[in-house]
């Protein structure tokens, strides 16, 4: 992973950590399949013109078109609605700490399916750290709750699942030489066409109250900045660095604490500090080469 891949990894981290803030405002209004649809509906509604824009088009061999849909099931549909089905009954922050064992699932699933993304110690301890680091962020007292509303957490584990098999199977689009911005397009595109029909046969959506003006910025916030620009960047981020790119929710906490510090004007906490400090060895250790460098020094 280059410092260019870390940095769109960072940027990718900060529109996914104002995701948990847009669903946490829009679930008070509309129900989770609702707010997932609208969220895919509207990536897609700004991602076709803009593919067309740039002089790009949609695939025309169905095996991508194939790929798309399953990559949309495992990236959209199944993590989307199950999280912010959640999200309705637990707190964000246990959300967020269960949301980051992600990488966790990612590197066992890796590790079965590929061949060159094996468990190595470096990998284990850098994911363990990360983890931690976030349990310590976040305070380690949310998980006194991880008794409660037991349906809920399992949801958002098994969405983190579904997130860590995305990871894997992405990596075809490689092979496949499919621009990431294509991908993203056909992604969302066949999400919508799953979502929608669901939301509209579920939650009857034309007979909800119109949301509110903050609930209705949340949601086109939620489509625009944390699916359609966040999607791109991780498609770019996988095309470059595999399965690598679930390392996103480890950072996803530190950027929704800062992002709070600078523009709420919120006050660190020596645990932040620590949680911090965890997360970057976690990401160095995994990254391998500071290591490398410490040792011939020795």
């Amino acid at each position: 992973m280059t410092a260019r891949v870390w940095g769109l990894l960072i940027v990718l981290s900060i529109l996914w950590g104002g995701s948990f803030f847009f669903i946490g405002l829009a679930v008070r209004e509309w129900p989770p399949l609702s707010i997932a649809a609208s969220r895919v509906v509207i990536a897609a509604i700004i991602l076709l013109p803009a593919l067309h824009l740039l002089g790009r088009r949609l695939p025309r061999d169905p095996a991508v078109w194939r790929a798309c849909l399953v990559i949309g099931l495992l990236n959209n549909v199944i993590p989307f609605t199950l999280i912010i089905w959640a999200q309705g009954q637990i707190p964000s922050g246990l959300a967020s700490i269960l949301n980051a064992t992600t990488p966790i699932w990612t590197a066992l699933v890796a590790h079965a399916f590929t061949r060159d993304e094996r468990l190595t110690p470096n990998r284990i301890l850098g994911v363990l750290l990360g983890f931690a680091g976030v349990v310590a962020m976040l305070g380690a007292d949310l998980l006194d709750g991880l008794g409660h509303n037991v349906p809920a957490q399992c949801a958002v584990l098994l969405a983190t699942l579904s997130y860590a098999c995305s990871g894997v199977y992405g990596r075809r689009f490689r092979r496949m030489q499919v621009e990431p911005i294509v991908v993203a397009t056909g992604q969302l595109s066949l999400s919508s066409l799953v979502l929608l029909p669901l939301a509209l046969l579920v939650d009857h959506t034309w007979l909800l109250p119109l949301p509110s003006l903050q609930a209705t910025a949340a949601l086109l916030a939620l489509g625009i900045l944390s699916t359609a620009l966040a999607y791109v960047l991780f498609f770019r981020v996988m095309a470059a660095a595999g399965s690598n790119v679930n390392l996103v929710t480890l950072l996803v906490p530190v950027s929704a604490i800062l992002l709070g510090v600078l523009v709420l004007g919120e006050s660190l906490a020596p645990r932040h500090f620590v949680g911090i400090a965890a997360v970057a060895l976690g990401l160095a250790a995994i990254d391998g080469r500071l290591l490398q460098r410490i040792r011939p020094a020795r």
